[in-house]
């Protein structure tokens, strides 16, 4: 194991937070500004995690609060999902919890997990346990073990491998896990090149806790990464997913994205990040796609609104994805990507469908590509009526999501162009708001509807209803809103030269 520096929070082992007070008693001044912290957020949940220990004592069991929930208790920043682990077995889990608790699932419990819910907190409580994989399984081999430290030494990171034992509160940190926690460092409590081999998804795991928490990467665990990348292969397409969309909907993803592209783990999970690293020469010069979709990236999430929002977050990474395969070099030196939008939706979509993203999902992140440079032909307001009628219509439900991308897109250094783009945007969103208020543009249909286009033409369903409908649908958003006899006359015209 590798030694580290201690840091000024306390060593190894076994120590008491000193014994938590009652609520209603003032925490001891001579605590640390941390230990205040936990001792707070532990004061907070005592009565529910209190209670459940006592229920594991009484039928001769420990119980003892771990990993995240230990860590972000000492970063005074615990919520109401609470993870405990114990020596009991599963069964005998189900056997303690059923009776107390308000509500139980068993989702995880092939893991060890049991899952439950008592007055508000959400509890999962997992059997000490390793994990494994072996060269043919895409799923860890579940093994339990007998002590917490056994336990603790298989987690995957020191600020993750923390237990405060319950209901006496004893500290357990076995690996240095509040120094590191301290140093903002990311170690893992055996070797890195053990821990990776135990679940390769502990590679992706530290480049997502370093976007999250902010937090360095040891120097050791980089080099395992790099090493072990193609390990990382063995994981199923759903974990990683899903441990893709927790780093990008972290506070700095730019800083786990950019670990994942130079170990070499995003080449094998989202290679087309790391294939936006366009190689320049003196000759031709372009923009560094790779830096400006990360840039894109974060000013998109300076737009959001309601929160991190994974479809603006997604499209603006995967934004320009296409320009590597439409990249041609001009012969007056320049370099274009023409239709890198089109091409770039289409490769969104291959690639958020291989790692098992939802219908819906896809085809909004995939929409918003392909829509992306459209607002660059507005010019300084050429656009007709009609044409900002298109582009409504195009976006749909996606339309406040494109205005942030669009306006994330702006990556430019030349103020002066960057407030020309922001004008121009102003009056396209202005003009919008207009035709929306006058015409409902969230709305848009033609202004008959199919079965008055049956009684107009006097014949029955079949596909020239369709074929009438997407004409004056046409129509609608050439012209805008026209009058019933209007439409009526249209449509016989067009019915005219039909037959």
């Amino acid at each position: 194991m590798t030694s580290r520096k201690r840091g000024s929070w306390g060593g190894r082992g076994h120590v008491p937070f000193s014994v938590v007070p009652n609520a209603n008693e003032d925490i001891p001044s001579a605590l640390s500004q941390v230990q205040r912290r936990a001792v707070s957020e532990l004061l907070r949940v005592s009565p529910v995690a209190d209670d459940l220990a006592r229920h594991f004592q009484e039928a001769g069991f420990s119980l003892a609060l771990v990993g995240g929930s230990v860590r972000d208790a000492l970063l005074g920043r615990l919520g109401n999902d609470l993870d405990f682990t114990t020596d009991a077995r599963p069964e005998d889990v189900l056997k303690i919890v059923r009776p107390w608790a308000d509500a139980v699932w068993e989702v995880g419990i092939a893991f060890g997990t049991v899952g439950c819910q008592k007055d508000g907190y959400q509890l999962e409580v997992t059997t000490y346990r390793s994990e494994a994989y072996d060269r043919t399984s895409r799923k860890p081999e579940v093994s339990y073990g007998d002590s917490i430290e056994d336990d603790l030494v298989r987690r995957d990171f020191t600020v993750n491998a923390m237990a405060v034992a319950l209901p006496e509160k004893h500290f357990i940190d076995p690996h240095g896990g509040l120094g590191d926690l301290e140093a903002g460092a990311l170690r893992t409590p055996s070797t890195p090149e053990e821990s990776f081999s135990d679940d390769p998804l502990r590679m992706m795991r530290a480049a997502r806790f370093a976007a999250q928490l902010d937090f360095q990467v040891a120097p050791e665990v980089v080099a395992a990464m790099k090493a072990m990348a193609e390990r990382i292969e063995i994981v199923s397409a759903e974990r990683v997913r899903d441990e893709l969309n927790k780093l990008v909907l972290s506070a700095h993803p730019r800083t786990g994205l950019a670990l994942l592209v130079d170990t070499g783990l995003a080449e094998r999970v989202l290679p087309e990040l790391p294939a936006l690293r366009l190689t320049s020469d003196e000759h031709h010069r372009h923009k560094d796609v790779y830096e400006h979709s990360l840039t894109v990236l974060e000013q998109a999430i300076a737009l959001e609104d309601d929160g991190p929002d994974l479809t603006l977050r997604l499209a603006a990474l995967l934004h320009d994805i296409g320009k590597p395969r439409t990249r041609r070099f001009e012969k007056d030196g320049g370099v274009s990507f023409h239709h890198h939008e089109v091409v770039g939706a289409k490769m969104t979509k291959k690639r958020m469908t291989a790692l098992k993203y939802s219908n819906d999902l896809v085809k909004d992140v995939s929409r918003l590509v392909e829509l992306h440079l459209r607002f660059h032909g507005y010019g300084t307001g050429e656009w007709t009526d009609s044409a900002v009628r298109r582009y409504v219509r195009d976006a749909g439900p996606m339309l406040d999501r494109l205005h942030k991308l669009t306006r994330s897109d702006c990556t430019t250094r030349n103020k002066r162009k960057a407030s020309a783009l922001s004008r121009a945007y102003d009056g396209l969103e202005e003009r919008i708001a207009r035709l929306q208020e006058q015409e409902e543009l969230d709305s848009i249909r033609p202004d008959l509807d199919g079965n008055e286009i049956m009684k107009v033409l006097n014949v029955g369903p079949g596909p020239v209803i369709g074929q009438a409908y997407k004409f004056l649908l046409e129509l609608r958003l050439e012209n805008g809103p026209m009058e019933r006899d209007a439409a009526v006359a249209a449509l016989k015209e067009w019915w005219a030269a039909q037959s």
